[in-house]
């Protein structure tokens, strides 16, 4: 199984996407990303990972990252992963998404994410969350629609 400690800068794919503007992520514009200042970090056609850094106003009331706040970036990450075959002509639309949390999340946490099955129109991805020190914080699964991105007339 893949695992967020195993990444390191030396055998990390290259990501065409980086240096992307905010509210953008692997070449879909996203307003929602700028608000939870997601950083997609890496895609391809099976796997997908995005960051969230830290920020007190996705916090509860123990200072601890909403459960809202990771179960968005789990949608976030599952559905790059869904769309990762060709992600400048795909999006997607959530059709279900199951998120177990695991433990409270600190500071800055990664996605990761891997499409386990994609048809022509429908994706199963699975996911996960850490936190920078690699502990195991939520865990999802998701089913996702393909929906071809058509330029703006």
């Amino acid at each position: 199984m893949n695992d967020l400690r195993t990444a390191t800068p030396a055998n990390a794919p290259v990501n065409e996407f980086a240096g992307e503007p905010p509210g953008t992520l692997f070449g879909l514009t996203m307003p929602m990303s700028r608000v939870f200042g997601l950083r997609g970090v890496q895609i391809d056609a099976r796997e997908a990972r995005v960051s969230m850094p830290y920020h007190p106003d996705h916090t509860n009331s123990r200072g601890e990252v909403h459960g809202g706040a990771i179960a968005t970036l789990l949608d976030c990450v599952l559905s790059c992963a869904a769309r990762g075959h060709d992600p400048r002509n795909y999006g997607v639309a959530t059709i279900d998404l199951t998120v177990h949390f695991t433990a409270p999340g600190r500071g800055e946490l990664t996605g990761i994410a891997w499409c386990e099955r994609r048809g022509r129109a429908m994706c199963f991805a699975r996911g996960e969350i850490r936190n920078e020190q690699g502990e195991l914080l939520a865990l999802a699964t998701g089913t996702f629609k393909l929906v071809e991105r058509v330029p703006a007339k």
